[in-house]
């Protein structure tokens, strides 16, 4: 695990926290040094400060995703909701707003890590929903329901990153591609389109749910 924070005490704490849990760490205070020692010492996945004395957190997610897959999560005080939305885009997996509970963090992870780990499977399973790839169709419960192509391909791409924050931007680039990248209007009547098929309550959402500002995380119903 690779953790980057330029506050000392606060990266000393978190280092202490994951190794506890079980993970080997290592840690970096600046933009150079965590891409230095990612490249040097590939970690299984990243933990990364959004604001660095000598760049953000934007710009290093973009650098690690042209030859790197590990997971990133980025870490980030209040009030740098653009910053955060711009780090996603990125290619950051998820992020956690500090102050933050060590439980959190570690559950956030440990899901990022199972995303990450390599699957053939031409069956999505997330909940009760159940998509398979290569039939296109969609059971919620063991009842099948139908969707339309555009409602079926937002829930693929949710589908295909269960428990991960997509920003509107993502999800309109891999649906409606590049053209509608800021076009949100378009995607939250199609969500509530869906919502109406896939949820038991679609008033109270329990499996796809909204990150106000963000995006859309589609998750196990508790």
């Amino acid at each position: 695990m690779l953790v980057v924070d330029d506050e000392r005490q606060f990266l000393r704490a978190l280092a202490t926290n994951l190794r506890g849990a079980g993970y080997d760490v290592e840690t970096a205070a600046t933009a150079a040094e965590a891409l230095s020692a990612a490249a040097l010492h590939p970690a299984d996945a990243i933990v990364l400060d959004l604001l660095l004395p000598d760049g953000n957190g934007a710009d290093v997610c973009r650098e690690l995703r042209s030859w790197s897959d590990a997971p990133i999560i980025v870490v980030s005080a209040v009030g740098d909701e653009e910053q955060k939305i711009a780090a996603l885009d990125a290619g950051a997996d998820d992020y956690v707003t500090k102050p933050f509970a060590t439980g959190e963090l570690l559950a956030r992870l440990r899901a990022a890590l199972r995303r990450a780990a390599p699957s053939a499977e031409p069956v999505l399973l997330v909940g009760p929903i159940r998509v398979d790839l290569e039939k296109h169709a969609v059971t919620v419960r063991g009842e099948p329901v139908h969707l339309t192509p555009i409602e079926y391909r937002i829930l693929r791409v949710l589908a295909q990153n269960p428990g991960k924050l997509l920003t509107h931007r993502a999800i309109l680039r891999d649906v409606w591609g590049p053209a509608y990248g800021d076009e949100s209007n378009y995607l939250h009547v199609y969500v509530s389109q869906l919502r109406k098929k896939l949820e038991a309550d679609p008033a109270s959402p329990r499996l796809l749910l909204t990150e106000p500002g963000a995006g859309y995380r589609l998750v196990e119903s508790p």
